[in-house]
């Protein structure tokens, strides 16, 4: 059972199916989905849903469907994952770029780091920061995070790890 988080704007809930269109449409938009895997076909965005879905009944916990409370519309995705082969767990978020730089990333973001602390007892909820990224990195700077390491990941690509405080 995937929990619903609530916060003053946000419903974080567990994706569904009738979400797929706004999986296709950011996947789709290279520009916005380009920290994100983007871009990619309807088929692949698909598999993002699927792998969303599937990361909380094989981990027991994943990322939450971000539903904006006021109109009721899915605006993008928020939780905490952790990609097989990958050194270790994150939180990590993405926005439809009509929602972005509204302060929804931070307030879903403070929602996922309560509960890998507060719900599933972790001693550290970190982030993986891609150097390019720059809207990411002062999202995590205003969570409050700062840098533990700097490690390679299987990808290739050097990331900057932070540790993101439970406020």
């Amino acid at each position: 059972m995937i929990p619903t988080l609530d916060t003053e704007r946000l419903i974080l809930r567990a994706p569904e199916a009738g979400d797929f269109p706004v999986y296709r449409d950011f996947f789709a938009d290279a520009a916005a989905s380009r920290f994100y895997g983007g871009p990619m076909d309807a088929s692949a965005a698909w598999r993002v849903l699927a792998a969303d879905l599937g990361h909380w009944a094989l981990r027991g916990y994943g990322r939450w469907a971000v539903v904006e409370r006021a109109s009721g519309r899915m605006i993008g995705g928020c939780g905490l994952w952790w990609a097989e082969g990958w050194p270790r767990s994150e939180l990590t978020w993405w926005i439809v770029p009509e929602a972005r730089r509204m302060g929804y990333a931070a307030e879903a973001s403070r929602a996922a780091i309560a509960f890998g602390y507060r719900t599933l007892g972790w001693d550290l909820v970190e982030t993986h920061m891609n150097d390019a990224n720059v809207a990411a990195r002062q999202l995590a700077e205003k969570l409050g995070g700062t840098v533990l390491m700097r490690e390679r990941f299987p990808d290739g690509l050097e990331r900057d790890i932070y540790a993101l405080p439970d406020r």
